[in-house]
C-alpha cells in the first residue's frame, strides 16, 4: 500500500531575476529546507518532510521548470541555481538545508560562500570526477528528446548516470520497450506529483548545471559549515568516489551510508524515515 502523503501549504517567493520559485511547507519550529534532485519535484520528499516536521517548519521547493515553480530562462547555468538556493535560504530564514542528487550540486556552490554557522546535508551530488563525466549522455539524451522518443531518452539517461546500475548490463533493445510500458505505467499512479514523462525535459537543463561543476571539489575546502555527507552502499560508484572527494575536501564534515539502499533513500519510495534519522 503507498504511504498517504501529508498534508502542507504552498507559497511562492521570487529569486534573482523575478523567477517565481514555488515551495511547499509543513510542520513547525527551526526552519529546514529540503531540495530535491534531477527527475523529481518537491512532491517526492514529502514523506522526508513529515518525518521531520514534529521538530521542524520544512520548506519543500521545487526546481526551476517543474512543479510550484518558473521556467529555467534560456541562460541557465549553475551560478544561476545558486543564487535560487540563495533566495530561498534567505526567504525561509533556514540556517539547515539538504539536497539530494543534481539538487545538491548548486547547493555545494552556495555553501562556498556562505558564513559559517549553517548545517548542510548533502545526498550524493554527481560531481565530475577525472575519470568519470555524468553527463555525458547529454548529447543522445537531447536528440533522443528532439525526436519525441521518451522512452529512449529515459533510457539514456538511466544507462549514462547508472541509476539503476543494472541497467547497463541489460541491452537497450530490451529496455526501451520496457521503459514505454514503465512511463506509461508511472503517469497512471503518479499520486498528484508530476509524472517521469513530464519530468524528462528537466534533465537537459539539470545535466548542464552539473556539467559546470567541474571545480567544485577542490573548491570544497572553503566552506566554512559543517556538512554531513550522506549515500548508499549500492549507489554507483562514481557517486561514492564523489563522496570519498568532499569528505577528503571538506572542513568539517562527517559521513553516513546506509546499507543496502541506493541513490534515491530520501525519496517518498525509498527510506526517507532513515535518512531523517541522520539529518
Amino acid at each position: 500500500m503507498p504511504h498517504a502523503l501529508p498534508d502542507h501549504t504552498t507559497g511562492t517567493l521570487t529569486s534573482h531575476d523575478g523567477t517565481a520559485l514555488g515551495y511547499r511547507r509543513l510542520g513547525s519550529g527551526p526552519a529546514v529546507v529540503l531540495t530535491h534532485g534531477s527527475l523529481m519535484s518537491s512532491h517526492d520528499l514529502l514523506l522526508l518532510g513529515a518525518a521531520l516536521s514534529g521538530e521542524y517548519t520544512v520548506y519543500l521547493p521545487d526546481l526551476r521548470g517543474r512543479g510550484l515553480s518558473g521556467a529555467y530562462g534560456p541562460d541557465h547555468t549553475l551560478e544561476n541555481a545558486t543564487r535560487d538556493v540563495a533566495a530561498v535560504m534567505e526567504h525561509t530564514g533556514a540556517h539547515r538545508i539538504f539536497g539530494l542528487s543534481g539538487g545538491a550540486v548548486p547547493l555545494l556552490r552556495w555553501a562556498l560562500d556562505a558564513p559559517a554557522g549553517y548545517r548542510i546535508a548533502l545526498y550524493e551530488p554527481p560531481l565530475p570526477l577525472r575519470d568519470f563525466s555524468p553527463t555525458a549522455w547529454l548529447p543522445r539524451y537531447e536528440r533522443e528528446l528532439r525526436r519525441g522518443r521518451a522512452a529512449s531518452a529515459m533510457v539514456t539517461v538511466m544507462r549514462g548516470t547508472q541509476d539503476p546500475p543494472w541497467t547497463r548490463r541489460v541491452p537497450r533493445a530490451v529496455l526501451v520497450p520496457l521503459m514505454g510500458l514503465g512511463l506509461r505505467a508511472q503517469a497512471r499512479r503518479a499520486e498528484g506529483g508530476l509524472t517521469l514523462r513530464d519530468l524528462l525535459p528537466t534533465m537537459g537543463p539539470d545535466a548542464r548545471v552539473v556539467r559546470e561543476a567541474t571545480d567544485l571539489t577542490r573548491a570544497a575546502t572553503r566552506v566554512r559549515s559543517d556538512v554531513l555527507l550522506l549515500g548508499g552502499s549500492r549507489s554507483p560508484g562514481y557517486l561514492r568516489r564523489g563522496l570519498d572527494a568532499l569528505d577528503a575536501a571538506l572542513p568539517y564534515a562527517r559521513r553516513v551510508e546506509f546499507e543496502r539502499l541506493g541513490h534515491l533513500a530520501a525519496d517518498n519510495g525509498g527510506r526517507p524515515d532513515l535518512v531523517a534519522r541522520a539529518l
